[in-house]
């Protein structure tokens, strides 16, 4: 099977129903006690495989990237290698934050020193969220499907809400209410702080 510009999809698909109906299996996640919605629910059919898939963000390079061009003042901190960012307003839970090399690089083909720090990095980024006090748990995401510049999610789950365990974490606080933005900027304020104490800059 080959779509309309003749590029042939992966080996992946053939078992998938694309463009046809389909109900969750038994046991699926939406019978799950983490799972935030209820009722009556209806999967999508799957849309035809788009090939070759679209650029990402950054794709071409530095100089097309949002992550490159934004100045260290818009971060929470910095220091010579890497960036860590907060969302652009109040979040539901605690913390949300992206943590990104501060050259262009993907996962891949992050520079082998570079690689070597991420576990010390996620460690440092995580003890600074927990710092917090009212955490349970500090969730690492990397998905990276809007962007080329690599960046890795770190999602603070609220203590003692176990219906936020696990890969649900996301989907929940798209849909509960924001922390008042004072609480929400006092927290990126202490983040980057507990960061700086270990070197870098606070920039908030």
């Amino acid at each position: 099977m080959s779509d309309q510009l003749g590029v042939t999809p992966g080996p992946f698909l053939g078992h998938l129903p694309i463009g046809e109906p389909t109900t969750p299996p038994e046991g699926s996640i939406v019978g799950w006690e983490i799972f935030p919605f209820e009722g009556d629910l209806k999967v999508k059919a799957l849309d035809r495989p788009e090939l070759p898939e679209p650029a990402r963000e950054g794709e071409s390079g530095p100089d097309d990237c949002e992550q490159c061009a934004r100045p260290d003042e818009s971060f929470l901190w910095t220091d010579s290698h890497w960036r860590l960012s907060g969302r652009n307003g109040p979040t539901a839970v605690p913390s949300m934050l992206l943590l990104m090399p501060r050259a262009h690089h993907d996962l891949a083909d992050l520079p082998p020193e570079r690689a070597a720090e991420i576990g010390s990095m996620l460690q440092r980024v995580e003890r600074a969220v927990m710092s917090l006090g009212g955490i349970g748990r500090v969730h690492v995401y990397k998905w990276g499907d809007g962007s080329a510049h690599l960046h890795i999610w770190l999602v603070a789950r609220p203590e003692g809400l176990m219906q936020l365990r696990g890969s649900c974490l996301p989907l929940w606080e798209n849909v509960l209410p924001k922390l008042p933005e004072a609480d929400w900027r006092e927290a990126n304020r202490r983040i980057a702080a507990a960061m700086a104490a270990d070197g870098g800059t606070a920039r908030v």
